[in-house]
């Protein structure tokens, strides 16, 4: 006598690419993780290096020690990491004035933003930065610039109260991982209320937060769920679940990981189920989320791919030399 299995219930998982680290995340943690084969342990991290706790708990294994404030570093000669997200300017000349051993692991993206913005006030203009009050890329960029020289804009609403001292002296720039969607309607209310108002010489919100929006965009319509794989404190990740809703998912949820997938959603006949990672999520948990549903599901995987991505920025001069084993480049590029 012979007995079948109970057959699966079938689940289509909509795969996005690209989606998961960025340049700029893959070279923040390269740059502890080379501070640490260099230096050792411990290489102290001011800030979460990038917004994911499976990232910052490695790093932590490996020998990271991850503070707010550089007062809470003692003077043992040991480097600190700035986090991809930037720093204001007082925070490396601290550092400087304490003759302490940093490595500045800002995004050249970011950067970028920095230098924009920093070309705004050059040339007399007041500068309009769009982005989230409190986040760590944003108290950044405000931190380059001297006091009153900046204001920040949240929302469409924002812009109506703003009245600045001089409506034909303003430049824009915005935090690189916003909505494209939201983005657009301030700049657009700004423009409408501001005309003389001057745009950054180039596109502020970063290549990988585009492509990540798009992919989630084109593969969202008719899913019954959307997982973004990523973590709660991160801009770019809480934005991909936004434009899954909007583009057509019945529900977007952000997830860290497997433990987290509301199974109970998915009782209908052949559900659909879309997928992406935010720019700080490696792809270790992806691939765990796709072997819990496998588990559970006769899984049908469909990859939805909007772009490629080949962008590299390579770390500092100080670091290019130190060699890496076949494990800690795994874990750079968000294996296990």
């Amino acid at each position: 006598m012979s007995f079948n299995a109970p057959t699966k219930p079938k689940l289509t998982l909509r795969l996005c690419e690209p989606r998961g680290f960025c340049a700029g995340v893959d070279r923040a943690i390269q740059i502890v993780v080379l501070a640490l084969k260099k230096y050792g342990a411990p290489v102290y991290v001011r800030h979460e290096i990038v917004h994911n706790r499976y990232v910052v708990d490695g790093l932590r294994d490996m020998g990271a020690v991850f503070v707010k404030e550089l007062d809470e570093i003692p003077d043992d000669g040991q480097p600190v990491v700035f986090s991809a997200h930037g720093v204001p300017k007082s925070v490396p000349a601290a550092a400087a004035t304490r003759e302490m051993l940093y490595l500045d692991a800002t995004c050249p993206l970011v950067s970028k933003v920095h230098k924009q913005a920093m070309l705004h006030v050059k040339r007399g203009r007041h500068v309009v930065l769009i982005g989230h009050k409190g986040h760590p890329e944003v108290v950044g960029t405000m931190g380059q610039l001297a006091p009153g020289t900046a204001s920040l804009i949240e929302t469409v609403a924002d812009v109506a109260a703003f009245e600045p001292a001089d409506p034909a002296a303003l430049g824009f720039v915005t935090q690189t991982t916003l909505s494209l969607d939201d983005t657009a309607d301030i700049v657009a209310a700004l423009k409408a209320k501001f005309p003389q108002m001057t745009a950054p010489s180039s596109e502020s919100i970063c290549y990988a937060t585009t492509n990540r929006q798009e992919a989630v965009k084109a593969s969202a319509e008719g899913s019954d769920l959307f997982l973004i794989v990523g973590a709660p404190n991160s801009s770019n990740s809480r934005r991909l679940v936004e434009v899954a809703e909007r583009a057509g998912a019945a529900h977007g949820l952000l997830v860290e990981g497997p433990d987290e997938i509301p199974f109970e959603m998915l009782t209908q006949e052949h559900p659909v189920v879309g997928m992406s990672a935010g720019a700080s999520a490696p792809e270790v948990l992806v691939d765990a989320i796709i072997a819990a549903l496998r588990e559970r599901f006769d899984l049908r995987l469909e990859l939805v791919q909007t772009a490629e991505e080949n962008e590299n920025f390579p770390v500092m001069r100080a670091l290019r030399d130190v060699p890496l084993t076949s494990a800690d480049m795994a874990f750079v590029n968000g294996g296990a």
